[in-house]
């Protein structure tokens, strides 16, 4: 039987927002922080950081890599450094992402 990580890692990204109000990614390997105005999710294509106002994890299916956050979102993007390691200036993605 194949490990949990493999499983997920077969899995396809995708992001569905409707109205603003309602998101779901799939494609979540795990949550790494969030509170009601950041999520931090690593995700199979990297790193996404999820930016709103109060925001509120509705579902976390970990088998399938499936989350679902309500609250109002302002936006998202996707880290360039994916890896969590430090970069050439000796500072982690999570140091630069919560300066």
């Amino acid at each position: 039987m194949e490990s949990k990580e493999a499983i997920i890692n077969n899995y396809n990204h995708s992001i569905t927002i409707t109205e603003r109000k309602n998101l779901l990614i799939t494609g979540v390997k795990k949550i790494e922080n969030f509170d009601n105005e950041e999520f931090l999710l690593e995700t199979v294509m990297g790193y996404l950081a999820v930016k709103g106002e109060d925001l509120e994890l509705v579902k976390l299916d970990t088998l399938a890599g499936n989350v679902s956050i309500k609250g109002l979102i302002k936006g998202f993007s996707y880290m360039d450094d994916n890896s969590g390691k430090k970069d050439k200036e000796g500072s982690s993605v999570f140091n630069r992402l919560f300066r």
